[in-house]
């Protein structure tokens, strides 16, 4: 239940700075540098849609992945989607089928609610530097992702096209968790100076 509670945390914090999007932002380039902002959305309005569907047993259906074209009206609908698939009774004793992850291989529910946390600290992370906002999780949130976060693989599959995540950055001494959890997943700490991950 920590990590259920710990990604609805997070994906409320990033229907929060999705709220404060405008149509105008959504050509802004972000720290995934083959995507603007209405692309990193689509993205992550289709994962929340895939990720719900999963949870319910529709995670093979290639329809439920599909990017939309209108993101910055449906995300809050499809993250509040999300979050109810994984609030169901019984959810961590499902298995998900999460095709970009693992082909038709069902993943347990606490692995695969765990993907969906840390790719969503991320991504939150990812929107608030393209808008220049201030992106915090209580510490609660970053203690349970920061440890996932970690075992996310290294290796020449992180440089393949489409790769969910580029390779790791240096981590600076300084670095907080939330810091740390960007550079793991190959993320620059110091973008929009370097640009750094595919997406």
């Amino acid at each position: 239940m920590r990590t259920i509670n710990a990604d609805r945390i997070a994906v409320q914090a990033t229907i929060t700075l999705v709220a404060q999007t405008t149509t105008a932002d959504l050509t802004r380039a972000t720290p995934c540098a083959e995507w603007d902002l209405s692309a990193l959305l689509a993205h992550m309005t289709a994962q929340h849609r895939g990720f719900a569907a999963a949870a319910k047993g529709h995670g093979a259906d290639p329809n439920v992945w599909q990017t939309t074209d209108n993101p910055l009206a449906e995300y809050a609908e499809a993250a509040t989607q999300v979050i109810t698939a994984f609030a169901e009774n019984g959810v961590l004793n499902r298995a998900f089928v999460l095709p970009e992850v693992a082909g038709n291989r069902p993943i347990p529910a606490p692995t695969a609610i765990g993907f969906h946390l840390v790719d969503y600290v991320a991504h939150g992370w990812d929107v608030a530097r393209t808008l220049g906002l201030p992106f915090t999780l209580p510490e609660e949130v970053l203690a349970v992702a920061l440890p996932i976060a970690r075992t996310v693989p290294e290796g020449d599959a992180r440089l393949a096209p489409g790769a969910p995540f580029a390779p790791r950055r240096q981590v600076p001494a300084d670095a907080d968790p939330l810091t740390e959890i960007a550079a793991l997943l190959g993320r620059s700490p110091t973008w929009p100076t370097e640009n750094t991950q595919p997406h």
